[in-house]
């Protein structure tokens, strides 16, 4: 048991899928052919930055007695090395060749790489150099050197030849053939989704999932989704996941997607992954009013907004008032509210209303919502009431200002000659009186408003003419359905 826990604590860190990773070696200078008497430095790493703990080298498959993360090399061989928190690298041949002429190429190679193929000489020529692949010539310059572009993973064998001069004339030599392993720059991309299964009207998230070696952790990719074949979203992103916010029944159907280095360009894509769309039952059907209850001005807008908590596919609305047996009205469409809207509404619109909906599976019934409405005031009616048909001096009349309709509370203003006399409020809805004690004075224009902030409106002038004595002003005032005497009434 001692031992088996011992293993563990040494046992090397695992990536997510359980494998322990690889270690890998860097070349400096970065070829892995060289000429004899040169030197090259290798540097063992792993996944971790830095590496740490004990590294073993080894050479021909036989341990070397150096545990750096270093060494230098002067000897052709297969070398390889292991830190203590990965598995053993592959083996990187390095070859110290005595040849005239080499064919130098760095390594490691990744699809997409530019990859500089050098051919040095152990002495200065001015001859020209040609580049072979499979025996065939692929290109002749003075140089020395030669440029592949975005190369892929098609390997091939490389050499190079020039021509030497010697005391007996001009040889053409050729260089060691070099066959060039061009690896994975990163790996077939996997798509998943969450959650799974997809349910209809929720959203969903798509991720393509990759792996870059850790020689190119830096590699700039972007990713692009497809269903069927019909790119999603907004097309390619920096982002391995795509969110779907709203899924639906027609969304269900086949899904993959691709990766791509940004420059140059090496693409990838998925297996293709089959989505189906599950639907949901609507719940929670709720009924609101616009404008809000108590806002609602006779002559306006009503606007009723029925929508559901859950539900998904086609909905069908339908909106109802109390007491009566037709719907007001209905909508059919994929959303998750609709609205009525009952245009110029009446005092007869007054009432409880309430909305259903169904996607098949049976109506759901909201919550009876009251609908009241705010009355503006009709133009006023004003009344002189005097105890006979000719005013005289010393009469009480009575001013008495009413509304055929409007909500209450209602505020009535007296006029003579546009001066005020007077206000007071009714309550109910009935109207206001006042009374005057007449004096030569009070002969003129009277007139009334009425206002309960839904705009004012003013009554049409009733003219006063008063003859006898004058006597002084005595006012009273009386409020209807007023407990307090000497008010509006």
């Amino acid at each position: 048991m001692l031992l088996w826990l011992l293993l563990l604590i040494l046992a090397p860190g695992r990536d997510q899928s359980g494998v322990i990773p690889k270690a890998f070696l860097l070349l400096n200078p970065p070829w892995s052919t060289n000429f004899k008497g040169d030197k090259v430095t290798l540097t063992c790493k792993d996944s971790y930055s830095p590496s740490q703990g004990h590294i073993s080298w080894y050479y021909n498959e036989k341990l070397l007695d150096k545990n750096s993360e270093a060494i230098q090399i002067d000897q052709t061989g297969d070398y390889s090395c292991k830190t203590q928190r990965s598995s053993f690298s592959d083996p990187v041949h390095v070859d110290f060749l005595s040849d005239w002429l080499i064919l130098q190429a760095p390594y490691p190679i990744f699809e997409g790489d530019d990859v500089i193929l050098r051919c040095p000489r152990r002495e200065e020529s001015t001859s020209e150099t040609v580049f072979y692949k499979n025996e065939r010539k692929i290109s002749s310059n003075y140089e020395s050197s030669f440029t592949l572009t975005s190369v892929s993973r098609d390997h091939g064998k490389y050499h190079c030849s020039a021509s030497k001069k010697s005391f007996w004339g001009t040889k053409k030599e050729n260089s060691k053939p070099l066959m060039i392993q061009v690896q994975e720059l990163f790996s077939r991309p996997v798509l998943t989704f969450n959650p799974s299964p997809a349910i209809e009207g929720r959203p969903v998230t798509l991720r393509c999932d990759t792996w870059l070696p850790p020689q190119r952790a830096y590699t700039q990719l972007q990713f692009c989704f497809f269903r069927e074949n019909q790119a999603l979203g907004s097309g390619w992103s920096s982002s391995p996941e795509l969110r779907l916010p709203t899924m639906l029944s027609e969304a269900s159907g086949s899904y993959w997607c691709q990766a791509e280095t940004v420059t140059p360009a090496v693409r990838k894509r998925s297996l293709r992954s089959q989505i189906h769309v599950q639907r949901v039952p609507v719940s929670d059907v709720n009924l609101e009013i616009q404008p809000p209850e108590g806002q609602l001005i006779e002559g306006g807008n009503l606007l009723l907004i029925c929508s559901v908590a859950k539900g998904t596919g086609n909905i069908t609305f339908s909106w109802h008032r109390e007491g009566t047996v037709r719907s007001l009205g209905t909508r059919t469409q994929r959303s998750l509210s609709a609205e009525l809207q009952i245009l110029t509404v009446k005092e007869h619109d007054a009432g409880r209303y309430y909305c259903a909906a169904d996607n098949l599976h049976g109506p759901i019934l909201s919550k009876l919502v009251t609908v009241t409405l705010r009355i503006p005031v009709s133009r006023p009616v004003l009344t002189l009431r005097a105890p006979r048909a000719q005013a005289v001096v010393g009469d009480v009349v009575e001013l008495h200002c009413e509304v055929q309709k409007g909500s209450p509370p209602i505020r009535y203003q007296f006029y003579h000659k546009n001066v005020t006399l007077g206000n007071g409020t009714s309550l109910s809805g009935q109207g206001v009186s006042f009374n005057l004690s007449l004096t030569a004075e009070h002969s003129g224009n009277y007139s009334c408003e009425a206002n309960n902030g839904q705009g004012a409106q003013r009554s049409a002038v009733v003219t006063l003419n008063i003859t006898g004595i004058v006597h002084a002003v005595e006012l009273s005032w009386s409020m209807s359905l007023s407990q307090h005497p000497g008010e509006f009434y």
